[in-house]
């Protein structure tokens, strides 16, 4: 049953895409820096999901998890100092 897991993490980067979409709509109408940056943040998570179909589903043999630390822990880098250093107006 190799179909499961495929739909798992489809839907996952889906609804990582949905926020970040929605997060950046409401960026565009308030234009609070904090909604940009969790915006990318959800852009970075839904690629680690990309990564995460490649390293399981389509190269089984292949251990791309390092990559996928790596790209978790860019948006994780990206969306720290984002919540600690805005302010609140």
């Amino acid at each position: 049953m190799i179909i499961a897991p495929i739909v798992i993490y489809s839907l996952c980067m889906l609804t990582a895409l949905t926020c970040a979409w929605l997060l950046l709509q409401a960026y565009i109408k308030t234009r609070y820096r904090l909604l940009f940056w969790c915006s990318v943040f959800f852009c970075i998570a839904a690629m680690n999901n990309v990564f995460l179909v490649l390293d399981k589903v389509v190269f089984p043999d292949v251990d791309l998890m390092v990559y996928r630390y790596a790209l978790a822990l860019t948006g994780l880098m990206i969306l720290l100092p984002a919540l600690i250093l805005e302010k609140e107006v």
